[in-house]
């Protein structure tokens, strides 16, 4: 059997980008069990309850939802249950070091396999107000309009 390649999108969190300012972001692999994986090959999961932490040196993720496998026994797995994310110690540091900061708080971006690997792409965010949501959408919505007349002018 090949092995697979490239990057496959599993799970996205469009909330986060709507909810939060981005400012960092981390590619992480995750301990998985077999059902795990195999629901994520299924391609499904839910990222909008999730949030990771660091926890004795060691990043959490919490609050995602990947479902229990329908073919699955006694086996299976817990839905929400914490996994533990694969980061390189220097990154924890600096993540450890970043979270301790009052405002800035760890998502779940997206959750994807990458080369037959499960990864997820977690990010330092820092809360938006109700008037900078107001302000993206207002942005939004005028450059839509201004595509929207010049496509219209060019015909």
């Amino acid at each position: 059997m090949p092995r697979e390649q490239g990057r496959k999108l599993v799970a996205q969190n469009k909330r986060a980008r709507y909810d939060y300012h981005i400012e960092d972001t981390w590619e992480a692999g995750m301990v998985l069990t077999g059902t795990e994986v195999k629901a994520l090959r299924a391609g499904r999961a839910a990222l909008t309850d999730g949030y990771a932490r660091v926890k004795d040196g060691e990043v959490w993720l919490e609050g995602v939802h990947i479902p229990e496998y329908l073919q699955g026994t006694w086996t299976n797995h817990a839905p929400r249950r914490p996994r533990k994310l694969l980061l390189h110690k220097r990154e924890i540091v600096r993540i450890e070091a970043k979270t301790q900061e009052p405002g800035l708080t760890l998502v779940p971006l997206a959750l994807y396999f990458k080369d037959g690997k499960a990864k997820i792409e977690i990010a330092l965010a820092r809360g938006k107000r109700a008037y900078d949501k107001r302000q993206a959408i207002a942005r939004r919505e005028a450059k839509r309009e201004m595509d929207r007349v010049v496509r219209h002018r060019t015909r």
